[in-house]
């Protein structure tokens, strides 16, 4: 029967990025009681997730950045030789079954993945893209709470946000009390997980002198700045660097 299964074989090199996107979640999240629009013990969730992804997956990703029910993954080394499905099936079930784990839930949670191939130079233009998704995601979503909150349903939400510009729904936020420019910059912008490396003391027993020692430490960043600017680009390429 091996010659029966359905394999292509497509293999990738590094370094990649790969990106999960959580698979029917509105249907997953409305069955809990979180806050709307951002829940931050699901925001915490997702963290764990890819603290998870960087420790405990066997994959090593350099870093994820995450936003609403999204993860993306900078890899420089690759198992598997590289193959595609074997990368995102693996990566896809290790993030649904952490999810799963953390957040106690009993329904099942799954993730599509995909893969894109990317030299280092574009991983700041790649992360822009996906900040920018952040930010329309952060004024869509406390747009349609404003309005439900104003005793209008999901389909009336919809129907009356259809086709109105960003600078309208700034407008309906503000007159509703509600400065999106001033809103925590990680529903804004999005949260990193990525190695840090920090100095610690010791002592050598031999010598008996003082030492020091370099470990990395897991850093959950929740005040990003922006990608698209010089600033956010340097933090970029620092980190896929792995300083």
């Amino acid at each position: 029967m091996k010659e029966r299964e359905i394999y292509t074989g497509i293999k990738t090199l590094a370094p990649v990025i790969i990106r999960l996107d959580g698979r029917s979640f509105h249907q997953f999240l409305g069955q809990l009681s979180l806050k709307r629009p951002f829940d931050e013990d699901f925001s915490q969730a997702m963290v764990q997730v890819c603290s998870l992804l960087l420790t405990e997956s066997g994959l090593s990703p350099l870093f994820a950045y995450t936003f609403s029910d999204e993860i993306s993954l900078y890899l420089d080394e690759l198992p598997f030789e590289g193959r595609v499905e074997k990368l995102t099936s693996v990566i896809a079930s290790f993030a649904a079954s952490a999810l799963t784990i953390v957040m106690k839930v009993s329904s099942p949670i799954s993730f599509d993945a995909r893969i894109i191939p990317v030299e280092q130079e574009m991983v700041a233009t790649y992360l822009t893209w996906r900040q920018k998704e952040a930010w329309r995601n952060h004024v869509n979503g406390y747009s349609q709470t404003i309005l439900m909150q104003d005793g209008l349903d999901r389909v009336e939400v919809q129907r009356r946000l259809n086709g109105i510009g960003s600078r309208q729904l700034h407008e309906i936020c503000f007159q509703h009390g509600v400065n999106l420019a001033h809103t925590p910059a990680w529903e804004r912008r999005g949260i990193m997980v990525y190695h840090t490396h920090i100095t610690k003391p010791g002592f050598n027993p031999i010598t008996k002198e003082k030492t020091e020692a370099i470990r990395r430490k897991l850093h959950v960043d929740r005040d990003l700045p922006l990608f698209s600017s010089e600033e956010g680009r340097i933090f970029v390429d620092r980190i896929c660097s792995g300083l």
